[in-house]
């Protein structure tokens, strides 16, 4: 078989497959149509619709919607900066927003999204399933090719490819990247306010999570620990609005006697700091009246030095002394 005559077997395999293609697709087409317009189908749809479980189906939609709306709206910069003067990340304020209850739909929506992830982490292989269906498309679209090549001369594959490659747009790109910096450091500069005692309260509620996890973790899997922070992270805040008063009166009474503890154990200790200084004082004052006597004994035992008792300073310039060899005079000269 040249060239020719394979590019003709395909272009009309091609052509058949179009064809049976758009008759499936006006076929499908024209019975959903017949379905859509059927009596039964017309009533039912109107009576589900138009009925009350239609009517609150919509309003529960709406409201999910509009609550998702200004949850998202709600991401813009605090105008409260933290203690440094640095401004904080408009995630505080989504955070926050979500964590507080006031949108209670979108709120719960991703609570319960949570805890779905949290378990199919943990009783689905995600990534197993990920290389499972990536080595079947890739598995289909190569078998596709070489078959396509083999008995029509053009692959199959080919013929699906799209004119230009989908690439990520520039501007949405620097969005998430940007939205990416934001995220990190919300927990960047979060961990810093806890680790510096910017709310009381909250280190030390952190201190008691961290330490609970401490001895959890001995019995508790990974898991585990996630499903408890998680629950831990929506549903105190939720527990705390639907109680304020009471746990802001029992958190004021323990304020005041944490208040009243610290200021006797002040006076206390100040107490004891002014007896031990006056000990100190006492004892200083002592030792400095034993050491001035052992001082005084010991005068009076050498006595008093006087200036007499030095020896006085010459008042005249040394003379050298004279050498005896050099002024000894000649000896006399014999006699004849």
């Amino acid at each position: 078989m040249n060239g020719h005559s394979r590019d003709s077997v395909a272009n009309s395999v091609a052509n058949s497959a179009q064809k049976a293609k758009d008759t499936v697709f006006n076929t499908a087409s024209a019975a959903m149509t017949n379905i859509q317009n059927h009596p039964v189908t017309q009533n039912l749809t109107d009576t589900v619709a138009n009925g009350p479980v239609g009517e609150s189906v919509k309003t529960q939609a709406a409201k999910t919607t509009s609550e998702f709306q200004d949850l998202a709206d709600s991401r813009r910069t605090p105008e409260q900066p933290a203690a440094t003067g640095q401004p904080l990340t408009h995630y505080h304020s989504l955070f926050y927003r979500l964590l507080s209850w006031k949108n209670p739909r979108a709120t719960a929506i991703s609570f319960a999204l949570s805890v779905l992830f949290i378990f199919a982490a943990r009783y689905l292989n995600i990534i197993r399933y990920i290389f499972k269906a990536l080595y079947l498309v890739l598995g289909i679209t190569a078998s596709a090719e070489i078959a396509g090549r083999t008995v029509f001369g053009s692959g199959l594959a080919t013929q699906l490819r799209p004119r230009t490659y989908f690439v990520i747009p520039k501007e949405s790109l620097e969005r998430f990247l940007d939205d990416a910096e934001q995220f990190i450091n919300f927990f960047v500069i979060e961990f810093q306010r806890v680790v510096f005692v910017e709310n009381v309260w909250v280190t030390s509620a952190a201190f008691c999570a961290s330490f609970i996890s401490y001895w959890l973790v001995k019995w508790v899997p990974l898991w585990g620990l996630s499903l408890i922070a998680t629950s831990t992270a929506y549903l105190a805040p939720l527990i705390y609005l639907q109680n304020k008063e009471a746990i802001d009166a029992h958190l004021q009474n323990a304020g005041h006697v944490i208040n009243q503890q610290a200021t006797q154990v002040k006076d206390l200790a100040a107490q004891h700091t002014g007896r031990a200084t006056e000990s100190v004082r006492t004892y200083a004052s002592e030792y400095s009246k034993v050491a001035q006597d052992y001082i005084g004994t010991a005068r009076q035992k050498t006595g008093t030095v006087k200036p007499t008792d030095f020896p006085s300073a010459p008042h005249a310039d040394p003379v050298a002394p004279t050498d005896p060899v050099a002024k000894k005079a000649p000896a006399p000269e014999p006699a004849y």
